[in-house]
């Protein structure tokens, strides 16, 4: 298995992977999710922004905010070589067949929710514990992992990539071939 080690400040992470992919746009998923629809959005994701991005045309999604439980205006989502997916759920079944490649943040869960807790505060207690629960459930039931291209594992001083479980058995695709895991991470 080849290893990679790639060093940055956990706050630039994303900045760094845009950066690698040239500028690519991101979508975070906590976007698209709802306090309803923690899982149930994928209907919503594949109608708003996957069908208009594969025909080459700007999506247009409406941003959940999670404070006020509503969402937000019209936000732009331009087509571009690649667009990064971000957030759980990135990986599930349904949204797979639209991926070049797909990263696996390998984190250890009570790290992952004491991240997220941190991030929200106390005001968003109720929603984490329904939260763990809702993700349990959805990796039971659709594991991303297996599919993974890449594993990204957080060390010491950085991070490091290892090829994922899907490797080997990746499809071909051009957008990401030629860069390969040095200029994705």
């Amino acid at each position: 298995m080849e290893r990679q080690a790639f060093a940055w400040d956990h706050s630039c992470e994303r900045a760094r992977l845009v950066a690698a992919l040239g500028g690519a746009p991101v979508l975070h998923l906590d976007d698209i999710a709802t306090h309803e629809e923690l899982f149930a959005w994928t209907g919503r994701l594949l109608q708003e922004v996957v069908e208009p991005l594969s025909h080459g045309t700007t999506a247009h999604y409406r941003p959940y905010d999670w404070d006020t439980r509503g969402f937000g205006p019209d936000r732009a989502l331009p087509p571009a070589p690649v667009v990064l997916v971000e957030g759980v759920g990135a990986g599930r079944r349904a949204i797979r067949p639209w991926l070049a490649r797909l990263l696996w943040m390998e984190l250890a869960d009570e790290d992952a929710w004491a991240r997220g807790r941190q991030r929200d505060g106390s005001a968003q207690n109720e929603f984490w514990e329904g939260w763990v629960r809702a993700e349990r459930r959805h990796f039971t039931k659709d594991p991303s992992k297996p599919f993974a291209d890449l594993l990204v594992l957080q060390c010491s001083e950085g991070y490091e990539v290892l090829q994922g479980p899907a490797a080997t058995s990746a499809k071909s695709l051009p957008v990401t071939d030629r860069d390969g895991p040095a200029s994705v991470c």
